[in-house]
């Protein structure tokens, strides 16, 4: 299974949040961002608080792609 973070971007759009407030407000750290813009995995912490910033529920930051096989194209 593939983890895109492309929901997280869109609600940050709709409720004019950008990644410079979430670090300088300390609600994530510089490198929690580059693992979202690298679509690599998150704490279960971190989510919570990105649901209760932007309020928001988990489908709206986060969504899981499954794989496409070889045999399956």
């Amino acid at each position: 299974m593939l983890i895109s973070y492309q929901p997280l971007w869109k609600t940050m759009k709709q409720k004019e949040v950008t990644t410079y407030k979430l670090i300088k407000h300390r609600i994530v750290s510089s490198r929690t961002i580059s693992n979202l813009k690298h679509d690599q995995s998150i704490t279960m912490n971190t989510l919570e608080t990105l649901c209760t910033v932007l309020e928001c529920k988990p489908n709206d930051v986060v969504e899981f792609i499954p794989e496409v096989k070889e045999d399956e194209k």
